[in-house]
């Protein structure tokens, strides 16, 4: 679970990003402690505090004195937000950039993805029979 060469308190935070943005871990429901992603992980509960501050100043996390960490109103939006913007950056931008390049058309750009939508669906379904 663990990456190599990856900070682990980013990890922790996507980690807990992850559980929002798939449902597993709900607006309003509490989140795991720092103690606890310390002991599932195996690392410094310094560590782990550092990944959930995170996502408390990215206001995904609240904290309620006394009580722990619970997923803020809103959270999921906000990470979808920040993810299609990362996806834009990572993907979007160079694929655009690189089609420039090839005298690609927004169209043909459409037509493309379309293809290899298509295809991925087909092999999906293939999958499943």
């Amino acid at each position: 679970m663990i990456e190599e060469g990856r900070a682990l308190f980013l990890q922790i935070a996507e980690s807990v990003e992850d559980s929002i943005v798939d449902g597993s871990l709900p607006e309003g429901s509490q989140a795991p402690s720092t103690n606890e992603l310390a002991a599932f992980y195996r690392i410094n509960p310094a560590t782990a505090a550092k990944g959930v501050n995170m996502l408390v100043d990215k206001g995904v996390l609240v904290k309620r004195r006394g009580v722990g960490m619970f997923v803020g109103d809103g959270a999921r939006d906000i990470l979808l937000a920040d993810r299609r913007t990362a996806f834009a950056e990572r993907f979007i931008t160079p694929l655009l950039a690189e089609a420039r390049t090839l005298g690609l058309t927004t169209d043909d750009i459409a037509r493309l993805l379309r293809e290899r939508a298509a295809e991925a669906s087909d092999t999906h379904e293939g999958n499943r029979r």
